[in-house]
């Protein structure tokens, strides 16, 4: 049995590889999981939590970071990019955190993004929309930044565009959530074993 600490990590940390198998699926389909992505934009709006499983909705609402982090930390080569934009969010993270207004600002705006409304499709683009000029305004003014590798017809699509940028987003917040559970680099880099055993008791396989 994986404690309570280890699986609350692993929970927060597939929101991370969630958020960039997403960005991955869009940039070079032009298609996403839609069920997946709302979940992770979902994840933007609960800022006071009581558990890990209420940020994400439950376990299943990362079951696709899950079994994408389980992948990638077993080295198959499908998961590569996704792991690649797993850690350039990590290191976004560190940029993030040290930027103490920038981060209240955010907040602020998140309330009222969240405050759209219902959860219909047309809500969710709209809502998509408004995280992604967040985002432009915010997070892609830090030093660190993330290139999207993808096909050209899809990276100049809007709606395509903003919902990149929204799911990149998505994972900047779970990846501050991994480190306010205690997550680190170290962990990643060396812990993988412990992360892929609570990967697959978490799958229940």
């Amino acid at each position: 049995m994986i404690s309570q600490q280890i699986k609350e990590q692993t929970l927060a940390l597939a929101g991370v590889f969630q958020a960039a198998e997403l960005v991955h699926q869009a940039a070079t389909t032009g298609q996403w999981s839609g069920y997946a992505a709302e979940q992770s934009i979902q994840s933007l709006f609960e800022l006071k939590p009581d558990t890990v499983e209420d940020v994400f909705t439950g376990e299943f609402g990362v079951n696709l970071g899950m079994k994408s982090l389980r992948s990638a930390l077993k080295g198959e080569q499908q998961h590569a990019q996704t792991l690649a934009y797993a850690i350039e969010l990590l290191q976004l993270e560190r940029k993030y955190r040290s930027n103490t207004t920038m981060r209240e600002s955010i907040g602020k705006s998140l309330i009222a993004i969240s405050q759209m409304g219902s959860t219909d499709i047309d809500l969710k683009d709209a809502q998509a929309t408004a995280l992604g000029e967040l985002y432009q305004q915010t997070i892609s003014t830090l030093p660190t930044r993330i290139m999207v590798n993808g096909k050209p017809v899809y990276l100049q699509n809007e709606r395509t565009l903003s919902w990149i940028r929204s799911l990149l987003f998505a994972g900047l917040r779970s990846a501050r959530l991994w480190v306010q559970l205690g997550g680190s680099r170290f962990d990643l880099m060396f812990g993988r074993k412990k992360i892929i055993d609570a990967s697959n008791q978490i799958l229940g396989s």
